[in-house]
C-alpha cells in the first residue's frame, strides 16, 4: 500500500505546465468531479426526471382511478348478487312451502283416493257375497225342488193309477188356466 500511495506522490512531484496539471489530492478531486456531474445532471436532468416523476405520478394516479372503478363495480355486482340472493331465497322459500302444501294435498287426495277405492272393493266384496249367497240358495231351491219334485212323482207314480193320474193331470192344467188367464 506504500508504494501505490508512493506512486501518487510521485505523480504529485512532476512539474506543472503552465497552468495545468495534474491534481493527486483523491478527496478534493472527487469531490469536486461529484460535484461537476451532480450539477450537470440536475441542470440538464432535472426536465427528465421531472418528467419520469410526473409520469410516473400519472401512471400512479391511473391506476388508483381504475382501481376506485372496479372497486365501485365490484361493490355494485355484489349489492347485486346479494339482492339476486335474497330474491332467490325467498324464491326457495315458497317454493318450499309450495311444495309442502302441494305435498299435503296430493297425500290428502291419495288418501281420499284410497278411501273411495276401499270403500267402493268393500262395496264390490259384498254384492259379490250377495251374489253368491243368492246364488247359491236359488242352487239350493233348484235341488230341493228338483228332489221334492222326484219325491212327489215317485209317490204319485207308486200310489196313482191310470185314471187317478188322468184325472191329476187334468185339474192341473185347469189350474195352470186359471192362472194364465190371470195374468192376462
Amino acid at each position: 500500500m506504500k508504494n501505490v500511495t508512493d506512486s501518487f506522490v510521485f505523480l504529485g512531484h512532476w512539474p506543472s505546465a503552465g497552468s495545468f496539471g495534474f491534481n493527486t489530492d483523491i478527496l478534493a478531486t472527487n469531490l469536486i468531479n461529484l460535484s461537476v456531474v451532480i450539477g450537470v445532471l440536475i441542470f440538464f436532468g432535472k426536465g427528465v426526471l421531472s418528467d419520469l416523476l410526473d409520469n410516473r405520478k400519472q401512471r400512479i394516479l391511473n391506476t388508483i382511478r381504475n382501481s376506485e372503478e372496479l372497486r365501485g363495480r365490484a361493490i355494485e355486482q355484489l349489492e347485486k348478487a346479494r339482492a339476486r340472493l335474497r330474491k332467490v331465497e325467498i324464491e326457495a322459500d315458497q317454493f318450499r312451502v309450495n311444495g309442502y302444501s302441494e305435498i299435503e294435498r296430493e297425500k290428502m287426495n291419495l288418501i281420499n283416493s284410497t278411501y273411495k277405492t276401499l270403500e267402493q272393493l268393500e262395496n264390490y266384496k259384498n254384492e259379490t257375497i250377495q251374489f253368491e249367497q243368492q246364488r247359491a240358495i236359488n242352487q239350493v231351491r233348484q235341488r230341493v225342488f228338483q228332489q221334492a219334485l222326484q219325491g212327489a212323482l215317485g209317490t204319485l207314480n207308486s200310489c196313482l193309477n191310470n185314471e187317478l193320474h188322468l184325472r191329476t193331470i187334468n185339474a192341473n192344467i185347469g189350474m195352470f188356466g186359471t192362472m194364465k188367464e190371470i195374468t192376462d
